[in-house]
């Protein structure tokens, strides 16, 4: 694991590949040891079984801790080609030039609508005073002439 940790880039994959070989071929010894450990005698079994218990705890830490170092190094790996790729990318103001003329020409159309209806309003105001004037009239002189 020494060696997976001060390897260079290109290496890296080889020493994880005799990494998991070797960690391949320990489970492989282990799983012999255990088929031996049930042949020992009786007052031996329990200890002997323990020990290749023990053995095989030790391996799976050592394969998580490879899994580990894989995945860390997958995601500095993705973290430096995003990081490449967001430097190289070149930015065009076409697009974006369009788009902003085409939200100015909505919002023109927009500024016109709300100039139409505010002046629609103002000319509605007067309808409105004017309409109130002549139902004032029309009353004073229907209350004049009927009484």
């Amino acid at each position: 694991m020494g060696r997976l940790e001060t390897a260079d880039k290109q290496s890296v994959h080889l020493v994880e590949n005799e990494i998991q070989a070797s960690i391949d071929q320990i489970f492989s010894h282990l799983e012999r040891l255990e088929i031996l450990s049930s042949k020992e005698p009786p007052n031996k079994r329990q200890n002997a079984k323990l020990r290749v218990d023990q053995l095989k705890y030790d391996v799976q830490h050592l394969q998580t801790a490879l899994r580990n170092f894989q995945h860390r190094r997958y995601a500095r790996e993705q973290q430096e080609r995003q990081r490449e790729e967001l430097l190289s990318r070149t930015f065009t103001t076409n697009g974006t030039q369009k788009k902003i003329l085409d939200i100015a020409n909505v919002l023109g159309l927009s500024n016109t609508v709300m100039r139409l209806i505010e002046k629609r309003a103002f000319q509605d105001k007067y309808f409105m005073i004017g309409g109130i004037l002549l139902t004032c009239v029309v009353m004073f002189l229907v209350v004049q002439y009927l009484t």
